[in-house]
């Protein structure tokens, strides 16, 4: 009885396992015809890929054994997926640098390397005082009127930009200091960035009273050290040659303030020149055209002066060009006392920076133009296109023509004689020791010795 139990057992669990191993087949059943060489409808695997072959003849695909037409498929990989850069997607990132001289603030707006962000009308909010808009869109909020003491500013909100989500604060100064400015660099333009036909306008005053008895030669008849003075206007110089001609030094514009706008524009010859004289052995000291209306205007124009200078060895003074623009200039209608506080302004910045300061001029514009008074104790540059000078004070160097040939240089040339007794052999980059000079009286040119510390 026992054993009949047994048989049926086993017969059900056998009857069991082919029910299983038979839904698991139809469950599979395409991998299982594959395996048997079968395809739909009783089909071999042979006749199933000759139709396969013949359906995709007239496609660009695989065709028959060409194993690598896939690569000639554009529509057998995923398309590319192309991503934008962070920046890109959600906006350019800006950021915001301040500055203040003497109850003002000056708010600019640059990108991730540095330049200012044209083109968008920024805006600001200063606590308790209100909105500032960028009207003219050149990247720079100015504001001025303000009282001494912390502000917080933040940068609104712009669409296609980033701006900083944090609300910054900045300490304004009650009295101007006579120091360079940090961040002076974001301020300084190139002359691709201005309409440089109105902005550089400057006029040799000295031309004016000019009485057709100078001197055009690069002599050395009164002992004094011929040089030049050069910018943009001078063009391609070819420096070794210059050299060659006995030239003892020169005098580099660096750069300018604008006459229309007031931007602060760099002299596209500048580091080329003083590149070029230096590699000649030529010592150099340099000029700023001056555009200024305050004494804030005129900190910034020293700052520009020194910011582009500290990487290379200035032997001369730094000298302010206060002259005219042809009578349009923003500059040129200040009454003297101004124009004196403006030029003070730029020469104790300059000396403060540990550089020697000096203010070149015409002699009408010393006459009365300017202060002098105020102004004794730095270099003077007279600039009178005359055999023999006329001017009754105190002068370091004397440009004599405007029109003097010298090899190298295509252009005609700015000469002057210096009186100063430079010494190249140190660094200069904090004063230049020892000098003599020249003052007009009666009896004419005379040569005077000047102690001002150093050796004569």
């Amino acid at each position: 009885m026992d054993s009949k139990k047994t048989i049926r057992t086993l017969v059900a669990m056998a009857v069991m396992f082919l029910i299983l191993i038979g839904v698991i087949a139809y469950m599979n059943r395409d991998a299982v015809m594959g395996k048997l060489g079968l395809g739909p409808d009783g089909q071999d695997a042979a006749e199933q890929t000759a139709q396969g072959d013949a359906a995709q003849s007239g496609a660009e695909g695989q065709i028959g054994e060409d194993l690598s037409a896939f690569l000639r498929d554009e529509t057998f990989f995923d398309p590319e997926v192309k991503f934008q850069s962070i920046e890109t997607f959600a906006g350019k990132r800006v950021y915001m640098v301040m500055s203040s001289v003497a109850k003002d603030l000056r708010i600019m707006i640059v990108d991730s390397v540095g330049k200012l962000v044209t083109g968008a009308p920024f805006t600001v909010t200063v606590q308790n005082v209100g909105e500032f808009t960028d009207g003219n869109e050149d990247g720079i909020i100015y504001i001025d009127g303000l009282r001494a003491g912390e502000y917080s500013v933040m940068l609104e909100e712009l669409e296609g930009y980033v701006v900083p989500d944090t609300i910054t604060s900045i300490q304004v100064r009650q009295e101007i200091e006579y120091r360079v400015l940090d961040d002076i660099e974001y301020m300084i333009l190139t002359e691709d960035q201005v309409d440089a036909a109105k902005e550089d306008t400057f006029v040799h005053s000295a031309e004016e009273t000019a009485d057709g008895s100078e001197d055009t030669d690069a002599d050395t008849a009164d002992g004094a050290k011929i040089g030049i003075d050069v910018s943009k206007w001078n063009e391609e110089i070819d420096w070794e040659r210059v050299s060659d001609e006995g030239i003892s030094y020169a005098i580099i514009r660096c750069g300018y303030r604008g006459s229309s706008t007031g931007s602060l524009i760099l002299d596209p010859m500048f580091e080329q020149n003083i590149q070029g004289a230096i590699a000649a052995g030529i010592p150099v000291g340099v000029y700023f055209y001056s555009q200024a209306v305050n004494e804030i205007e005129a900190v910034e124009e020293a700052s520009m002066v020194i910011s582009l200078i500290r990487q290379y060895d200035v032997d001369y003074p730094v000298f302010l060009d206060s002259e005219s623009a042809g009578g349009d200039g923003r500059a040129d209608g200040l009454e003297a006392e101004t124009r004196t506080a403006c030029c003070k302004a730029f020469l104790q910045t300059v000396d403060s920076a540990g550089y020697e300061a000096g203010i070149y001029a015409s002699k009408n514009w010393l006459n009365n133009r300017l202060d002098m008074t105020q102004l004794s104790q730095y270099k003077v540059w007279l600039a009178e296109y005359a055999d023999v000078p006329s001017y009754d004070g105190y002068y370091d160097m004397w440009q004599y023509t405007s029109k003097g040939t010298v090899d190298g240089i295509g252009t005609r040339v700015d000469l002057s004689r210096c009186y100063m007794n430079i010494d190249t052999s140190v660094d200069h980059s904090n004063s230049v020791e020892g000098y003599s000079g020249i003052v007009n009286g009666d009896s004419g040119n005379v040569p005077v010795d000047q102690d001002d510390g150093g050796d004569d």
